[in-house]
């Protein structure tokens, strides 16, 4: 806990934002995290409350009311080893977790959470600032070998652990450069990329071999996956060679919309469309690159890579951008009696939102129209929840503009030829079956092949994949050397 009154005497103090005039003019990052003064007072409000919520709404089990007493203390060394504990990158989860914790907190049981993951965000960063992370070489070396297959959060988080323990790993990327969707998925003005590379040169120097541009098994040939890989390498081929394999790619199978009009030029998933932005801001030179300047573009899909897609289309200099929801609008504000502890469904605005966008909510899309193969526009209708389905309201059909038209209607499982080729069986939606269990878990019915994050529980939050990377880091420790001293 922080101080004893300090719940009752401060208030919350949200992070701030730079202007949007401003912010639209380039692809960093524009949050105004706390400074040491304020990180202390929102830590002064973490209140004595016997049992700590927040501790179980985090899926990494961040030890919260410690490390928040810590920053009350001023203790910001023992704060970021505490926080380190249970989480590999708290500098990506500080920045794009939804922070379910802060749901979970007693405070907001009646009132207004404890910024939890601003203080995360500032531990972290004042880590980095004050050369506190650093490399953390095993001892001794077991000569076990482990393949990890997706440089994501899950991936990064499973390869650091079984290096720390103190196997050989080598972490496989399909594309050019490791992060996975993290990379490739998330814009640059919520994580800008060099906090992924610097969390490699520290992998680096653990011991982890990175090899990029390698796709493991295959894609079919019409698939629209990100793929800057330059080799192949075979199931087969990594299960001699190594003595375990952890599959940790992302659920990155996109939801299409089989609707009248579907193939004209000008609809795109958003997993092509961002990752194309993320390349150009690397400093790549990309032919072709989907641009939104100058175009009324519609976004199709409520959650956070539609709220991405408007971001960076507004960055573009879109005419317009307008976003479709199929469900109806939740309540801007939850009914916190009956939802707390867990995560409220309300009214999420986002940074991007406030940037410019028209939200349009119980909207379906029936149809694209265009001229000369290209998409000008499309027909949809609102719909209402009639015994637990969506049904059409008559006589609301509506025609929108558009030029672009991007599908961001989450992802539906990982690509299952990578599954197959690895002969894993798959669960009833096309993840890697595999539990959770204590002993033997993220084991697939392959011999010495894992699986963890998306590719076993499907799309989910960052915060999620970094835990699944860590509880399956300890199975295959356990599996390679009988006992593991890794932390679940």
């Amino acid at each position: 806990m922080g101080k004893v009154t300090g719940f009752m005497e401060y208030e919350r103090l949200e992070e701030g934002y730079k202007p949007v005039p401003e912010r639209l003019k380039h692809y960093k990052e524009f949050v105004v995290g706390l400074d040491d003064s304020q990180a202390k007072v929102q830590a002064a409000r973490c209140m004595d409350c016997g049992t700590p919520f927040c501790n179980s709404g985090c899926p990494v089990n961040n030890i919260i009311p410690d490390f928040n007493d810590l920053v009350y203390q001023a203790d910001w060394k023992n704060a970021i080893t505490v926080l380190h504990s249970t989480n590999n990158f708290p500098e990506f989860t500080g920045r794009i977790c939804p922070a379910p914790c802060e749901a979970a907190c007693t405070l907001n049981v009646n009132g207004e959470a404890v910024g939890i993951k601003s203080i995360e965000h500032a531990i972290i960063d004042k880590a980095w600032s004050e050369g506190w992370v650093q490399p953390q070489p095993a001892r001794i070396k077991t000569g076990k070998k482990v393949a990890v297959v997706g440089s994501g959060p899950a991936g990064m988080a499973a390869a650091q652990q079984l290096a720390r323990a103190g196997h050989d790993v080598t972490l496989f990327e399909k594309n050019d450069r490791i992060g996975g969707l993290l990379r490739y998925g998330i814009p640059d003005f919520k994580m800008e990329k060099s906090h992924i590379d610097r969390r490699v040169e520290q992998m680096k120097a653990e011991g982890v071999v990175f090899r990029t541009g390698v796709m493991v098994g295959e894609l079919p040939k019409d698939s629209k996956v990100t793929n800057w890989a330059k080799e192949t390498v075979t199931p087969e081929q990594l299960q001699k060679d190594f003595d375990a394999v952890v599959l940790t790619g992302g659920s990155e199978q996109s939801r299409d919309l089989p609707v009248p009009g579907r193939d004209l030029d000008g609809i795109h998933f958003a997993m092509e469309f961002l990752p194309q932005q993320n390349k150009v801001n690397a400093g790549d030179k990309l032919k072709g690159q989907l641009r939104a300047d100058g175009k009324h573009v519609i976004v199709i899909g409520g959650g956070d890579t539609g709220s991405d897609c408007v971001g960076t289309s507004n960055r573009h200099g879109a005419v317009s951008v307008t976003q479709f929801e199929v469900m109806p609008q939740p309540p801007e504000e939850e009914n916190k009696p009956l939802v707390w502890p867990y995560w409220p469904l309300k009214l999420r605005t986002s940074s991007s939102h406030e940037e410019g966008c028209t939200r349009e909510f119980a909207i379906s899309t029936k149809a694209f129209k265009g001229e000369k193969g290209k998409v000008t526009g499309l027909t949809t209708v609102h719909v209402e929840m009639k015994d637990g389905k969506l049904v059409e309201i008559p006589g609301t059909e509506k025609h929108y503009k558009a030029d672009m038209v991007l599908l961001a209607m989450g992802f539906v499982n990982p690509v299952a030829s990578i599954l197959d080729g690895f002969g894993v069986e798959k669960d009833a939606r096309g993840n890697a079956k595999a539990s959770t269990d204590f002993t033997g878990g993220y084991a697939t019915n392959v011999p010495k092949v894992f699986a963890a994050g998306d590719m076993r529980r499907g799309q989910s939050l960052v915060v999620w994949a970094i835990r699944e990377g860590r509880q399956a880091a300890r199975s295959v420790d356990e599996f390679l050397m009988g006992f593991s001293d890794l932390p679940r």
